[in-house]
């Protein structure tokens, strides 16, 4: 195998054993860029340099004999809503197209204390607002099972990169599936963290409520090391969870035996593929085999989550947008007074899918609406998280697929915002309860990667990790990649 497709624990061994360098890791990953970047159109952004700056310090530090982080000397990317240091965070946007931070993210200095390489900044729907990665203002990225198919979105760069071999892993975030439906299209692993697990602070905002940052990797066992580089407190983020961060690579232990999983059967029904249902039962039926305890559950209130997040989200991305006005920094028109100004800036730096974000939220939020719209929605949110608590009385976690269907062609859906809001049928509801959730690759439909969604308890990423890596291991899934 390619050293680029091996998973980063595996090139971690090879650094630790000093089988090869990181300076020799990250020129392989940069030149396996070089091959298919044309192609894939991960990056909006690429660090060559500063990359293999930082492999030469984590070489100087290990022939020192200090003792390293695992992910010390693994080259990875990050979604461009991640603010870095001296590196331009665009939100794949005309507004901060240039815009370039003066501090890290919580998570990018996590990655960095651990000596995480960054090799480039990757592509999303502009403002994390879409499912394709088409959004973008600057070129769509490609799947590289398929290029002429979407890698999901919002985090579709990243997924790509991942798949693709340009990166060993990589950050999304996730608002209402934008980590595990790029993961589920992509055929890697994608985790979106319990609400308040990992800090937000540095995450460029969309809709502050539902947004959660998370790792997009090769296997279980990287989502597992990531997520404990980058879990933990942060006192500069208000909704960070001040509890412990567990031992999660003590939960890969492969045993099912006696757990109870729920298959809630809304997600199951019209609009869902029937081929992407029949790898998904496929995959339900091999837990079962491997000692588990299947059944078919409910969550009655299922159906409303799409409509009511698409109150709720548009609402707080409408508030957290209106800082991009051409004052303080970011894309600026001219105008012939302060108005006029805002009024060029914002239609001319904002695109199509974000300006119409920003109108239904408004409207939401406006007199005489808010009690119909905004409010009804934040009750039916309540009624969702009310169903998983019952659910979650009874069974350890839930089974569903990732998306209703394999990766969509480029184009297909861009005249159709209503079908593309239907890619996150599956992964919305987790949001709207603050729950954590992972895809896994468990099969192919049409020649293309199926998704398994797991979802537990809050905090109970813990569970996550033992189910998805006891099927992963029984079925060897994570080793079929693309040829780009």
């Amino acid at each position: 195998m390619e050293l680029f497709y091996l998973s980063a624990h595996e090139a971690a061994r090879l650094l630790k054993n000093k089988e090869i360098s990181a300076v020799e890791l990250t020129r392989e990953i940069l030149k396996r860029i070089e091959q298919v970047e044309d192609k894939v159109k991960a990056f909006v952004t690429l660090t060559p340099e500063k990359a293999l700056e930082q492999a030469k310090a984590v070489d100087e530090a290990r022939a020192r004999g200090e003792s390293l982080s695992v992910l010390a000397g693994i080259p990875m990317a990050l979604k461009d809503n991640l603010c870095t240091e001296g590196i331009r965070t665009t939100c794949s946007s005309k507004m901060l197209e240039n815009w370039v931070p003066p501090y890290d993210a919580f998570v990018v200095r996590k990655l960095r204390e651990a000596g995480a390489i960054l090799v480039g900044k990757c592509n999303m729907d502009e403002f994390a607002m879409g499912s394709s990665t088409e959004n973008s203002r600057f070129f769509p990225t490609r799947n590289p099972w398929d290029l002429d198919r979407v890698p999901g979105g919002s985090s579709g760069g990243s997924a790509a990169a991942v798949a693709a071999g340009e990166a060993f892993f990589a950050l999304g975030s996730d608002t209402g599936g934008s980590i595990r439906q790029p993961a589920s299209f992509c055929g890697v692993v994608g985790l979106k963290p319990t609400y308040g697990r990992v800090s937000r602070y540095g995450l460029v905002a969309f809709a502050s409520s539902l947004d959660q940052i998370g790792p997009l990797t090769r296997d279980v066992t990287d989502c597992a090391l990531v997520l404990q580089a980058i879990a933990g407190h942060d006192p500069l983020d208000s909704t960070s969870a001040d509890l412990p961060v567990p031992d999660y690579l003590a939960a890969l232990r492969q045993d099912v035996r006696g757990l109870k999983i729920g298959v809630p059967r809304e997600y199951f029904g019209p609009g869902m593929d029937r081929e992407v249902v029949s790898v998904v039962r496929q995959a339900i039926d091999r837990l079962s085999d491997l000692g588990a305890f299947c059944e078919e559950t409910s969550l009655p209130h299922t159906e409303y989550a799409l409509p009511a997040y698409y109150l709720v989200a548009p609402a707080e991305a409408s508030s957290n947008l209106a800082r991009y006005d051409g004052v303080a920094y970011g894309f600026r028109l001219p105008g012939k007074d302060v108005v006029d100004m805002y009024m060029k800036t914002r239609r001319e730096g904002f695109g199509p899918e974000v300006k119409r974000r920003i109108m239904l939220g408004t409207y939401a939020l406006s007199a005489g609406y808010y009690d119909a719209y905004y409010l009804k929605a934040l009750k039916v949110r309540s009624l969702i998280r009310r169903d998983f608590d019952q659910a979650f009385e009874k069974y350890d976690v839930l089974v569903t697929p990732t998306s209703p269907t394999v990766a969509f062609r480029l184009g297909e859906r861009v005249g159709d915002p209503l079908a593309m809001y239907m890619s996150d049928l599956c992964t919305i509801p987790v949001n709207m309860a603050g729950l954590p959730a992972i895809s896994i690759p468990c099969g192919f439909a049409q020649g293309l990667p199926v998704g398994l969604q797991i979802i537990a308890k809050p905090f109970d990423e813990e569970i996550l990790f033992r189910v998805a890596y006891t099927f992963e291991q029984a079925t060897g899934n994570f080793r079929r990649w693309p040829e780009v």
